[in-house]
């Protein structure tokens, strides 16, 4: 799929956030090159005045470092969230290393930070990550199954290379997480083999699925994935088969 990239300038870059535990959220770019099916985050459409399908736009705001230190001398500290409505480390970070730069900043201000990625580019900024009083870095993991993550997420990196970054970040003294949503179809305790130790709490969530992802799952012959049952039961044995191995594991619908 052809991607649109284009660089714009941004006025604010930090924006208060409803989300449980953070005072900020934090995206140093709009849209995602990843284009996952069942992202949530396909409605900022409505507010930017994109025309392309979701995935197939990137804007990089290549300000976005100098607007960040600007408005931290003056916001009201709190925690922040980095990567709410964008993957931070898709990959035009390495050309424009916003992501990185913004972190030198948070770092500097000592501000409680959490960055959610897709991507194994975060290992890059492991040097950045051990600045940090308290941070947090997790890696989306909604299956342990390739197979089906090229069915749901076919440019978004692979759930091997995933896993390797989650090892590589906790070896290193980084607080870990794995956040397992949206629960694409998998056997629960495959997955728990998968992650292992390599996180320090894994959440798992179902999230709302468009009718284009529904449909997927009709094609693939998957549908009885979609059933109440099937979540309750396979978020179930997650938890179990988690806890059992002493990682902490929140379940959040």
């Amino acid at each position: 799929m052809e991607v649109a990239r284009r660089e714009i300038l941004s006025r604010s870059v930090l924006t208060r956030t409803g989300i449980p535990g953070y005072r900020w959220c934090l995206n140093p770019y709009v849209g995602c090159e990843h284009g996952c099916s069942s992202c949530y985050a396909a409605f900022m459409k409505r507010f930017t005045g994109h025309r392309e399908p979701w995935g197939a736009f990137v804007d990089a705001k290549v300000n976005a470092p100098e607007v960040l230190r600007r408005e931290l001398r003056r916001a009201v500290p709190g925690p922040v969230l980095v990567g709410t409505v964008t993957d931070p480390y898709q990959p035009l970070e390495r050309r424009y290393r916003l992501t990185r730069r913004c972190l030198e900043a948070l770092a500097e201000r000592r501000l409680p930070t959490n960055v959610l990625t897709r991507s194994p580019l975060c290992v890059r900024d492991v040097d950045v990550f051990c600045r940090f009083r308290e941070l947090s870095v997790g890696l989306s993991i909604p299956t342990h199954d390739d197979a089906i993550r090229r069915l749901f997420e076919p440019h978004a990196p692979p759930i091997g290379s995933r896993l390797a970054a989650l090892r590589t970040l906790r070896r290193e003294g980084i607080s870990t997480y794995v956040f397992a949503g949206p629960l694409l179809p998998m056997d629960p305790a495959r997955f728990v083999e998968a992650v292992g130790d390599a996180a320090d709490t894994v959440l798992v969530d179902r999230m709302n699925y468009a009718g284009k992802v529904a449909a997927i799952y009709r094609r693939a012959g998957l549908a009885d994935r979609l059933e109440d049952g099937w979540f309750e039961e396979t978020a179930g044995s997650l938890r179990r088969g988690f806890e059992a191995r002493g990682v902490d594991v929140e379940i959040l619908f």
